[in-house]
């Protein structure tokens, strides 16, 4: 070491100690003046040098060293760890440090929502009526070569029991530590029985008539590897990592009993995300969902899910999944002009309300016209044909997500909706509105469905049970 080196050394040494001694931190005893303590973890965390006297800190009333917290940058709620912010360091570098937490903080409202897997008063599983979450996976399994309905009677019940367990937000067994540290964020999991679910497990005759096939459409170019499945899972969750978890548990659960048949990943806007609640908009721009009936509905109920007088009578309380995976064109859409785009839909881009006026919630005035004669909102609007009042009354629930996978060899994006609806029956409500769809919808150019199925989604489990349990064990 130089001469020059070891003097710049011992200088710098002896204003440390200077300053130590000035400022009281020679001893940092409990409680000093030199030292912070965290607030969560109890760390101590060196407080920045002394400012010269010549520049005092202004009296705003605030620490002339502000703390950052850890867990307020991850937005959670409550006392936040103290952090240094040093400034100042050796080159005039900004660093920025944080004490270990080593106690809990409050999660965000976000994380901490709950759906309960089972309640007393609920006859339908979670998942169904459930606000829209901000992330979702749609998965299907193909029960193993040699199962039977015992070993899918058990995987059911595991599948069950993990589900409860993680929707509410605790840690099962052999657990793989993803999502340790969050909460419940509203999860929910829903399970469902596909067409071929019932001649694996022998229950043929228990096959209720609404399960039976979806018929081919037009603009169908169905993937049948991406399609159907012997059982089927929707998860949801406001936390990605969260749904991811729970995606992985159920997987594990099913080694040995049933296989993945396909998997699909799906978004929304994430709750809070607006100044007030909206209607989810889809990748085209437009609201999504306006005309969903409302559980307030009188006749909801009836419409949704089965119904008392069912000829299975495992499925009273249930309801009925459509799942198609539906790519935009997004590249055609786009070079539309908004006119143009409001009049495919028959709404407007900005606020969802008819082109007839008002606002998202205004019923259509179906039989308006222009100056020039012709529907203000065009006889081939998707909005008009999709209307329950072009389709004898029939409603469905609709409960998508949107995707993305990447961009197709052209360039294009892999980019649409997860579509899920829910109906009492199919035949009724999701065929009957997408088989007029399929004759003249203006949207449909823009479409393209490839994958489908559809799925008998149970009542949920009765305390002590599992999905599916009247079914398996009757």
């Amino acid at each position: 070491m130089s001469k020059q080196t070891s003097g710049k050394k011992a200088a710098q040494k002896a204003t440390q100690k200077a300053a130590q001694k000035a400022t009281g931190k020679g001893n940092p005893g409990k409680g000093s003046p030199g030292t912070r303590t965290g607030g969560q973890g109890g760390g101590r965390i060196p407080a920045p040098a002394a400012a010269p006297a010549a520049a005092p800190a202004p009296e705003t009333g605030a620490s002339p060293a502000p703390e950052l917290s850890r867990r307020r940058l991850l937005g959670t709620v409550g006392a936040a760890g103290a952090a240094g912010l040093v400034v100042g360091g050796a080159g005039g570098a900004l660093a920025v440090s944080a004490a270990q937490d080593t106690a809990p903080t409050a999660l965000t409202s976000i994380g901490s929502t709950e759906v309960a897997f089972r309640k007393a008063s609920a006859t339908h599983q979670a998942g169904i009526t459930t606000p829209l979450q901000a992330t979702g996976h749609l998965v299907a399994f193909d029960l193993a070569p040699d199962a039977d309905r015992k070993t899918a009677a058990a995987l059911l019940r595991r599948w069950s029991r993990t589900a409860e367990e993680l929707m509410a937000g605790r840690t099962p067994d052999a657990d793989t530590g993803v999502a340790l540290d969050a909460g419940p964020s509203s999860l929910t999991v829903t399970f469902g029985f596909g067409h071929s679910f019932f001649d694996r497990t022998g229950l043929t005759k228990r096959r209720p008539v609404q399960l039976d096939p979806l018929p081919d459409f037009s603009a169908d170019a169905l993937d049948p590897e991406r399609s159907n499945g012997d059982l089927w899972i929707q998860i949801g969750a406001d936390d990605a990592l969260v749904a991811f978890h729970a995606l992985r548990a159920l997987q594990k659960d099913a080694a040995g009993s049933a296989r993945l048949r396909w998997q699909m990943n799906g978004f929304n806007r994430t709750p809070g995300a607006t100044a007030r609640p909206r209607t989810a908009r889809n990748l085209m721009g437009q609201i999504d969902g306006t005309n969903n009936p409302k559980p307030s509905d009188k006749d909801f109920d009836e419409r949704i899910f089965v119904g008392r007088d069912a000829d299975q009578a495992w499925m009273r309380g249930g309801s009925y999944a459509v799942v198609r995976r539906i790519r935009m064109l997004l590249d055609d859409w786009e070079k539309r002009s908004r006119h143009a785009q409001e009049k495919v839909i028959g709404r407007r881009k900005d606020n969802g309300a008819p082109l007839t006026g008002g606002s998202e919630s205004t019923p259509m005035r179906l039989d308006a016209t222009g100056s020039d004669g012709l529907p203000v909102i065009p006889a081939n609007a998707h909005a008009r044909i999709a209307a329950p009042a072009s389709n004898q009354g029939a409603a469905l629930l609709r409960r998508p997500f949107s995707f993305h996978d990447g961009f197709r060899e052209d360039g294009a994006p892999d980019a649409g909706l997860l579509f899920v609806c829910w109906q009492a029956d199919p035949l009724r409500a999701f065929t009957q509105i997408q088989r007029k769809l399929d004759r003249g919808d203006a949207l449909s150019p823009f479409l393209r469905h490839e994958a489908s199925g559809l799925f008998a989604v149970p009542p949920a489990a009765e305390p002590g049970g599992y999905v599916g349990r009247p079914l398996l064990e009757g």
